[in-house]
């Protein structure tokens, strides 16, 4: 069981925290906050996990070594976090939107989590629509590339808002990593309507060759595969007219401690664990190798 430390204290801290108790492959060792008085160290401790504050510096102060660092802070901070775990022992799972690190979405490569120590989740929009774009580009060569993303205003916290461009900027970086496409564009909308939406992401792909059967059958596939990881991904829409391919996917979260508009954080946090139990298993597999 690899023991971990998740940086951060918001709601989708808190779901990673719980996610990791009941893992069979996870330990939460630590949880670390910026203050100690803050609502989501308390639940942290109420949660029975160990918690500090004082930022990254408090790993040094604890006393113990980490398998796993999941960093659940702020683009801006995450590249000093890297700094100083790179000499470590730990992996670093940056939930942050940085174009650090390996990047990784369990749908697309998720085999290759366990052989990196800095792994990049990109963002919630990145997970929810490279599968997709990526399964895409595999069959047809995209042109264009743009993704929308829709989140619940109540589901953007503080640092999410502050790191809008790097959000922007992250997203489309990844897109065009996923999918070699000639262009991409991508947009994010935080909705202030009540009731909150789920998240949604509109994907569309610019391509020569597009036929309606094939490319619905292809997408059909790959939203089924992302329901094994988030069970609230659903397809709305899937056309293609001429060269032109619309689709529209939503997430729903399902997981007792997010709102169900909160899809955005249960897309990442799925990600987020998927990496670390892949490195889990590895070392599991490695151990059992040196036994024989």
């Amino acid at each position: 069981m690899l023991n971990t430390a998740v940086l951060g204290t918001g709601l989708l801290a808190l779901d990673l925290v719980e996610r990791i108790q009941n893992s069979p492959h996870l330990h939460c060792g630590l949880v670390i906050g910026r203050t100690a008085q803050s609502n989501g160290m308390a639940q942290a401790a109420a949660m029975g996990c160990a918690t500090a504050a004082g930022g990254i510096a408090a790993l040094d102060d604890a006393g113990e070594d980490f398998d796993i660092v999941f960093d659940v802070t702020n683009a801006f901070a995450h590249p000093a976090h890297w700094a100083q775990l790179a000499g470590t022992v730990a992996t670093l799972i940056d939930l942050t939107p940085t174009s650090g690190g390996t990047l990784i979405v369990p749908a697309v490569n998720g085999g290759q989590a366990a052989a990196h120590r800095h792994i990049g989740l990109i963002t919630c929009g990145g997970q929810a629509s490279i599968p997709i774009l990526h399964a895409v580009a595999q069959h047809y060569r995209p042109r264009h590339v743009e993704m929308v993303a829709t989140a619940a205003s109540r589901s953007v916290g503080r640092a999410s808002r502050l790191n809008l461009d790097e959000y922007i900027d992250a997203t489309q970086s990844a897109i065009q990593h996923f999918t070699h496409a000639t262009t991409t564009k991508t947009m994010l909308n935080i909705s202030p309507a009540s009731p909150p939406p789920p998240f949604r992401t509109a994907m569309t792909i610019v391509a020569t060759g597009l036929e309606q059967d094939p490319v619905r059958d292809l997408v059909e596939s790959v939203a089924a595969t992302m329901q094994s990881f988030v069970p609230g991904y659903r397809l709305i829409s899937c056309t293609v007219t001429d060269d032109t391919l619309r689709a529209v996917v939503e997430i729903t979260a399902t997981r007792g401690g997010m709102p169900t508009h909160a899809g955005n954080l249960e897309v990442i946090s799925a990600a987020a664990i998927h990496a670390a139990e892949q490195h889990a298993l590895a070392r599991t597999s490695a151990v059992k190798e040196i036994a024989r």
